[in-house]
């Protein structure tokens, strides 16, 4: 999962760029990178890190320009450890682009021959998104090719490349792209499983700014205000001088988002294709309450405690709906990242007793009901649990606003092997004795649909694959998953090969602000 952001705007973007990458911070901890452009120039600062951290205030002055793109990066394709996948990626030819991608492609190996060996073209990195980038640069040079004027690039090309690219790229997919002289296009694949969303900013002069975000909160303190969600298979192209293209670019869209970002990944206060993430999130309580009741005994609930801050929402609602008293027993520290999105089980499993810190009088001789949005892995789950219960719980119930993870998600968050997710293979009782509980329950399916369906009934399917294995892509069989699992057992033998790899890993300079 990452957050990608782009601006037009009609004054310098640096700042701003900055700021709405800031509010998308929680979608990607690993990497950052901004890029502006100035006339034909771009200019660029990325690495690894949180965006405080990428960038200073010298980083920051170098940043000219009135359009720009920006990213931060949680890996899951590539190699999570090398500061040359931060993004955006850049090609030279045709015309210049920069490119940044929030998602996973499902056949990048396939692609990768055909720029390779096809188009010859080279990928500098294992970076699923640099072959996207490469596959959008030989598109749109064919798009031009038979121009009279290959150098005059227009609007219909553009979006006829953007076309050729949904026909042929696999996989979930939302992307915002600069290219030099020109503007700045955005597009999502034709199944919407990643978000995107469009902004409008009227300057006191009448002139009109343009942003796109993963997310719509990144525009609220830029004082943009939403204009609507793109569409599934939709393009949009803003030119440097402030006008608007947009265009159904795939022959059959199909508005499907993944329906984990409504359960965990998007922040509380976004709405993501028309769906308030508060309201479905409250929604799910309700559900899970029904659910409760039909699992556990009431009575032996004394108090629900939220697993914070996911979960807060959906505990608030099953709290009130089953007549139970809403206490906070667990403290969190925010200054420790979120654990689902750090890469490394040794990793999650340490930072879990740094996050959270139980309050004891308010489990000691309790039976507590907790709440959180999913159960992935169960590591988490389990050092809560334990936790609890050293705080003096007397039986701790779990309750999941998510169903059972069971399958792997491959457009774009990271729990890519089945082995690694603690509900392949168990019941729910067996899964409550490895995290130490004493019941589990989770969310039905159908429910948390149902939830979002009735939020905005325009949306015409979800992207559950992790919930039920059904790959909307098509092209996600057993022997794909099959490859996804040795992969993450040896990483170094299962990579896409790209020959004469070229180490350009940008470095990300320590030293103090400047003032």
């Amino acid at each position: 999962m990452c957050g990608v952001f782009g601006i037009v705007a009609h004054e310098p973007v640096n700042q701003q760029l900055y700021d709405g990458l800031q509010m998308l911070q929680h979608r990607g901890q690993d990497a950052a990178g901004i890029v502006t452009t100035q006339g034909n120039r771009f200019h660029m600062h990325k690495g690894k890190g949180m965006v405080r951290e990428v960038f200073r205030t010298r980083n920051m002055r170098d940043l000219h320009g009135n359009a720009g793109i920006a990213h931060v990066r949680y890996p899951t394709a590539g190699n999570a450890g090398s500061s040359a996948e931060a993004q955006p990626f850049y090609v030279g030819s045709p015309f210049g682009i920069m490119l940044a991608h929030n998602g996973n492609l499902t056949n990048t190996a396939e692609l990768y021959q055909e720029v390779y060996a096809q188009y010859l073209r080279h990928v500098n990195t294992q970076s699923d998104s640099e072959v996207l980038l490469n596959v959008f640069a030989h598109e749109l040079r064919s798009a031009v090719s038979g121009s009279l004027n290959p150098l005059n690039l227009s609007v219909d090309a553009i979006f006829e490349a953007v076309g050729k690219l949904q026909a042929r790229v696999r996989g979930a997919y939302a992307v915002v792209a600069l290219i030099a002289g020109y503007g700045l296009v955005a597009f999502r694949d034709p199944n919407g499983i990643r978000p995107l969303v469009l902004g409008k900013r009227v300057e006191a002069d009448g002139k009109i700014s343009y942003a796109v975000s993963s997310e719509n909160i990144a525009f609220t303190s830029l004082d943009f205000e939403v204009e609507r969600d793109i569409g599934a298979g939709e393009a949009v192209f803003i030119s440097f001088d402030g006008k608007l293209f947009c265009k159904q670019c795939s022959e059959q869209p199909k508005l499907s988002p993944c329906l984990f970002e409504y359960v965990y990944f998007a922040r509380p206060d976004s709405v993501i294709d028309g769906v308030s993430i508060y309201q479905a999130r409250a929604d799910m309580g309700v559900t899970l309450a029904e659910k409760v009741k039909r699992e556990i005994d009431v009575n032996e609930i004394d108090v629900v405690m939220p697993i914070p801050d996911t979960s807060r929402p959906s505990a608030m609602e099953l709290a009130r709906h089953l007549g139970k008293p809403y206490r906070e027993g667990l403290i969190k520290n925010r200054y420790i990242g979120r654990t689902f999105i750090m890469p490394g089980q040794a990793t999650r499993k340490k930072s879990v007793r740094q996050k959270l810190n139980p309050i004891p009088s308010e489990f000691a001789g309790k039976n507590v009901l907790l709440v959180d949005d999913s159960i992935v892995r169960g590591t988490t789950s389990r050092e809560i649990v334990d936790m609890v219960r050293a705080a003096g719980a007397k039986k701790v119930f779990f309750a999941s606003a998510a169903p059972e993870v069971r399958f792997p998600n491959v457009y774009g968050i990271d729990m890519p092997t089945r082995e690694e997710l603690i509900a392949n293979g168990r019941s729910h009782t067996e899964i409550a004795n490895e995290i130490n509980a004493d019941v589990c329950v989770f969310q039905d399916l159908v429910d948390l649909e149902t939830v979002i369906r009735q939020l905005n009934p325009q949306i015409d399917g979800f992207d559950s694959s992790c919930f039920n294995g059904c790959y909307i892509t098509g092209d996600v069989d057993e022997s794909y998953l099959d490859a996804l699992s040795s992969a993450k057992k040896n990483p170094s033998a299962n990579q896409v090969i790209m020959p004469t790899l070229i180490d350009y890993s940008v470095s990300v300079d320590d030293n103090e602000d400047e003032a």
